[in-house]
């Protein structure tokens, strides 16, 4: 009887190590089951990602536009250079995690500099911006014309168009107040010497005084960081351009006259305009009626042609106009 409890008793034990191991090997086999169905899960997204990945390098490969570098040409002088344009891989992979297979890519761009920028090609003048960039200026000189300024900041206003004032020094000295108006309409403030002396006829001390004493009155009436210098009549010599980089300013000149001192028609200014307007052209003028009178078919003649017109900052910089491709 004994003997007979001690069998049934191991029998028990062995059914309940039997059923624990097909325990184990079921959890084994469900465990194995679920990390295979994980790993195929994972190795499914990554192949997504990579084609993902694979197809923005090819479109980011077709899309390229490589950077221009600035240069110094043999007639133009200084011309900066002008941006190049690149898909931002890292930031389009990005936005288009997710997306439905066959979703048009969202490209996002990034400009790319070029190697040689303006500011490289040192002492040399400027008298235009990138070829390449479809962007004017407007290079208003202001020694005299008090009474033609009103109505050509309404006209600037008019058409949202923002220009770059060179301002005469003994001028800004007695116009402190009219000149912040200008500054109000959010216009840019450049140099233009003190007394509107032919620059190439004076000393180099005399051409530094010239330079210094209207560059201490942009900063000190109208808080300005100036950039620029524009030599009265175009007028310079080499002595000139290199007192005015010594003070961080590049010189610069014109790529179109209107001519509007000689008190022309307005109708001669815009053909005048129309004749050699090209991208980067920087447009010299000054507060004169007749000017005045022209400039707001002046500008919707550039307008017209597809051109923006910004401050000469901004035309000569070497930014994208189509930065988003």
């Amino acid at each position: 009887m004994k003997y007979g409890k001690t069998i049934a008793m191991a029998g028990c034990m062995l059914a309940v190590l039997m059923l624990a191991n097909a325990n184990g090997a079921m959890n084994h086999y469900i465990t194995t089951i679920k990390s295979s169905s994980a790993t195929a899960e994972a190795a499914y997204g990554t192949s997504e990602n990579d084609r993902l990945l694979a197809s923005i390098r090819e479109e980011a490969a077709k899309r390229r536009i490589a950077p221009i570098d600035a240069v110094v040409d043999r007639v133009w002088k200084a011309i900066p250079g002008y941006n190049g344009l690149e898909v931002d891989i890292s930031r389009t992979y990005q936005a288009n995690m997710g997306n439905a297979e066959g979703a048009p890519l969202q490209l996002i761009y990034k400009q790319v500099k070029p190697a040689v920028g303006l500011e490289d090609l040192g002492v040399e003048p400027t008298y235009r911006g990138n070829p390449n960039k479809k962007m004017v200026s407007f290079m208003i000189n202001v020694a005299w014309g008090n009474e033609y300024i009103g109505s050509i900041l309404k006209t600037l206003d008019e058409y949202k168009v923002k220009a770059t004032f060179f301002l005469d020094g003994s001028w800004l000295k007695r116009n402190p107040e009219l000149a912040k108006e200008i500054q109000s309409h959010g216009h840019e403030m450049s140099n233009h010497a003190y007394s509107h002396p032919m620059m190439s006829h004076l000393s180099r001390d005399a051409q530094y005084q010239q330079i210094t004493k209207t560059e201490a009155l942009l900063k000190s009436t109208l808080g300005v960081k100036n950039r620029w210098f524009a030599p009265p009549s175009g007028d310079f010599n080499a002595g000139t351009v290199k007192v005015a980089y010594s003070q961080g300013l590049r010189t610069v000149l014109w790529t179109i006259d209107t001519i509007d001192w000689r008190k022309p028609a307005p109708s001669t200014i815009v053909a005048r305009i129309r004749s050699k307007l090209e991208p980067g052209a920087l447009i010299l003028m000054h507060p004169t009626a007749s000017s005045r009178d022209a400039l707001a078919d002046m500008i919707k003649l550039v307008q017209a042609k597809g051109y923006q017109i910004g401050t000469v900052s901004q035309t000569l910089s070497s930014d994208r106009i189509d930065a988003n491709g």
